[in-house]
């Protein structure tokens, strides 16, 4: 939603016509994606796609084929996760936590906020990664779970930047690390999962989409508008004053991209059995 209208408002500026932002929510965004489905291919119905776009098909039924019935567009934004542990907990580094893991398996309670959500999603990647075993604690809305992890009712999570820097801030959150591939401006002096766990890189993320009739050269144009949009220092400001950052692709590009992340999501999904219950 944040990428959107920050984008939204300044496509306005360079299309001369007003972007409206319409939410769609639910499903892991399947809900909203069925509509950009079956919109009319002109251009003038776009969709933000996210991270969780790509695991949905693994979890929920749909009835659309994520690259045959929409067309890669654009990316435009990535940000990376944070390993967070209350204040308390005995673990200070990522190391040790997967230490502690192993030591200690299925006492580490990690919290998730939904199925899809990259929450859980980067928790089985972790999983999946390390080989530890933890207590996953479901919870169905991140405020209550912020609650307990700073309570230490809850030991850990992944969580987007926005939401855990004040509490990092006032020392009532610990981080361990950022889940994107190197060390982010972001969060300077914080080091990256890669380099504890080889080839652990994945980001939350935000592209553009259309239904995969738009004409060619209505896609080229768009993407050359949001080229020049996440090139300026405006947007640039905004982004990372957002825990964002600028990530231009091209059409080619973002269609591989997403080719990636969705093998990435269904050899998770499928080898950690991660369902919607």
């Amino acid at each position: 939603d944040v990428v959107s209208r920050i984008m939204g408002q300044q496509l306005s500026d360079t299309w001369g016509q007003q972007v409206v932002v319409e939410n769609r929510v639910g499903a892991g965004g399947t809900i909203g994606t069925s509509a950009a489905v079956k919109a009319t291919p002109d251009g003038y119905t776009l969709m933000a796609i996210f991270d969780t776009s790509t695991a949905a098909p693994y979890l929920y039924k749909i009835n659309y084929d994520l690259l045959q019935d929409l067309i890669p567009i654009s990316m435009v934004a990535r940000s990376p996760m944070l390993l967070v542990t209350n204040a308390n907990f005995p673990a200070k580094t990522l190391p040790s936590l997967l230490q502690y893991a192993k030591d200690k398996p299925s006492t580490i309670n990690f919290v998730t906020v939904g199925p899809g959500s990259p929450a859980r999603l980067m928790l089985e990647l972790l999983k999946n990664s390390t080989g530890i075993n933890v207590t996953v604690v479901p919870y169905k809305g991140g405020g209550p779970a912020m609650v307990d992890l700073i309570s230490g009712q809850v030991d850990a999570m992944f969580a987007a930047l926005p939401t855990v820097a004040p509490h990092i801030k006032a020392g009532r959150l610990r981080v361990l690390a950022v889940t994107s591939g190197k060390r982010s401006n972001l969060v300077p002096g914080v080091p990256a999962m890669s380099e504890t766990i080889p080839g652990f890189d994945t980001e939350a993320w935000v592209g553009i989409m259309g239904p995969a009739k738009i004409p060619p050269e209505v896609v080229a144009q768009i993407n050359t508008d949001v080229a020049k949009v996440l090139n300026s220092t405006e947007i640039k400001n905004k982004f990372f004053e957002n825990g964002l950052e600028p990530s231009y692709a091209n059409p080619e590009d973002f269609e591989r991209w997403i080719r990636k992340e969705t093998a990435r999501w269904a050899k998770v999904i499928r080898e950690q059995n991660v369902t919607l219950d």
